[in-house]
């Protein structure tokens, strides 16, 4: 609490991670509460709806009844079986102070509209709904509830819980939602989902989103791990530009585009202007535009979507970064020799922009059957990356996901031995910010080049094109700097 202080809104106490004799005696509970400058929600949670403890509903029910209600909280949160046994139970309950909810672990419930339903029977003052969302798309049913809430004239929090619901925890009380739930840090969060206070009103600024916020985010799975809300929030911000940018965990991505992306077919109120797209959709993407930029095209991938009037427009703007960086770190690329690791949407965007600057390339692959169509479409030869020495090289490019932070961080492409000889190793993952390719380069004598500063400039490319004004990139690197280290 001493730590929260700093911030404004409610405090929630969990007892649920109490250890169970700390409840035999509410005596230091109260007058924790009554020492509290902030209001306060106290909740028992079950375990069957994300609770810490084994505490059954007889338990729960005991403990309202008998001393919870009781307790000098501004809220009391008691979950819909607990509420509903109460209104029929002896005693009173003083409802202005109830926040009746139900919790969903697994998934969003295919009677949803019925739970909500017997949320609103009951006289609690606010409706709470928080269940397990595991698409982006699956929000919409999250949103739906606000609506109706509204004109019942009734409070209601909606959460979709996991990675594909944060839309909801950061639009929600734009949209008429009554808070908005954040954890003191990531080993305190609650909550699957559940994002820091830090990030949700530094990087978010969820306090100044309204409905005529400008929507932009990141499109792929996963994409829990990249900084880019931290670097385009940040441009936003510092470019007082009423905007949020937000990230999407998308499976299904037709469905995606399709209920909230498409302006002729979303069934979202939005302000959405465009999006950022990551693996595994640059390529699928395609097919849900109504144009595409001719590089694009030929490159067969786009990361960047602008919303112009009723239509999607599809844009690449990591070959373009990619090939700007590389040009200030060795001039011009005339006759330079590349060896590209990878035949993915990477390999291709690099491919595309080394062509214009009359480079050379080749291609190094694990897997040669399933490389030539790719090196045919390219004209270029491949080569068996196992048996690879890459002594007679310029540039050796890692444009595979090896290296990336998670269950490939400690994983390269290519290894000290087989760089030996190369001039520089240019690695396209940027976190971490030192990758084991990277390692593997110093160790060979090779100069290195980081994928940061083309996530920066691919980036700031983006916001010129949803904003048409020039991105202050040393408030993009400061944000990217940041949010890397805090990582490590």
């Amino acid at each position: 609490m001493r730590g929260a202080g700093k911030h404004d809104g409610l405090f929630e106490i969990r007892l649920d991670c109490w250890a169970p004799d700390a409840l035999k005696n509410l005596d230091p509970l109260r007058a924790l509460l009554g020492a509290c400058q902030q209001p306060t929600i106290v909740t028992f949670r079950a375990a069957a709806e994300g609770g810490r403890c084994d505490a059954d509903y007889e338990t729960r029910l005991r403990f309202w009844r008998d001393e919870g209600l009781e307790l000098p909280a501004k809220f009391v949160d008691l979950e819909l079986d607990i509420a509903e046994q109460l209104i029929h139970g002896a005693g009173s309950v003083d409802w202005s102070r109830v926040i009746c909810s139900y919790h969903n672990q697994v998934e969003v419930p295919a009677d949803l509209k019925q739970i909500f339903e017997r949320l609103a029977a009951t006289p609690a003052r606010v409706l709470k709904v928080a269940v397990r969302v595991n698409d982006a798309v699956d929000c919409l049913q999250i949103f739906d509830l606000l609506e109706p809430a509204k004109r019942a004239g009734r409070e209601i929090i909606a959460i979709g819980m996991g990675a594909a619901g944060v839309t909801t925890r950061i639009l929600g009380p734009a949209r008429g939602a009554f808070l908005t739930y954040a954890s003191l840090g990531d080993r305190h969060a609650t909550a699957a989902g559940q994002i820091s206070i830090e990030e949700l009103t530094d990087v978010y600024r969820v306090e100044k989103i309204s409905s005529e916020t400008v929507i932009t985010g990141l499109v792929g799975r996963p994409v829990g791990h990249s900084i880019s809300p931290q670097i385009h929030n940040a441009a936003f911000s510092s470019s007082q530009t009423d905007a949020v940018y937000i990230p999407f965990e998308v499976r299904d991505l037709k469905a995606f585009f399709k209920r909230m992306v498409h302006p002729r077919t979303r069934e979202i109120d939005w302000r959405l202007r465009g999006l950022s797209i990551t693996a595994p959709h640059k390529t699928a993407v395609l097919a849900e535009l109504d144009w595409i930029e001719p590089a694009a095209q030929e490159i067969g991938a786009v990361n960047t979507v602008v919303v112009e009037d009723n239509r999607l427009c599809g844009y690449n703007t990591d070959a373009s970064a990619f090939v700007e960086v590389l040009k200030n770190r060795l001039g011009s690329l005339g006759n330079a020799r590349i060896a590209i690791i990878g035949a993915g949407g990477a390999a291709s965007a690099a491919l595309f922009s080394l062509k214009q600057e009359n480079a050379s390339a080749i291609i190094f692959v694990r897997d040669m059957k399933k490389a030539k169509q790719f090196a045919d479409r390219w004209a270029i030869e491949s080569r068996d990356l196992e048996h690879a020495v890459f002594a007679e090289f310029d540039v050796v490019v890692n444009a595979t996901p090896l290296g990336t932070s998670g269950e490939l961080e400690n994983e390269t492409p290519a290894h000290a031995r087989q760089l030996r000889g190369a001039r520089l190793a240019y690695e396209l993952v940027y976190n971490p910010p030192v990758t084991q390719f990277l390692l593997e380069a110093q160790a060979a004598g090779c100069e290195t080049l980081a994928g940061l500063p083309m996530l920066l400039t691919q980036a700031a490319q983006q916001f010129q094109l949803w904003t048409g004004r020039t991105a202050n990139s040393d408030v993009m690197q400061a944000a990217a700097i940041k949010a890397l280290n805090s990582d490590i």
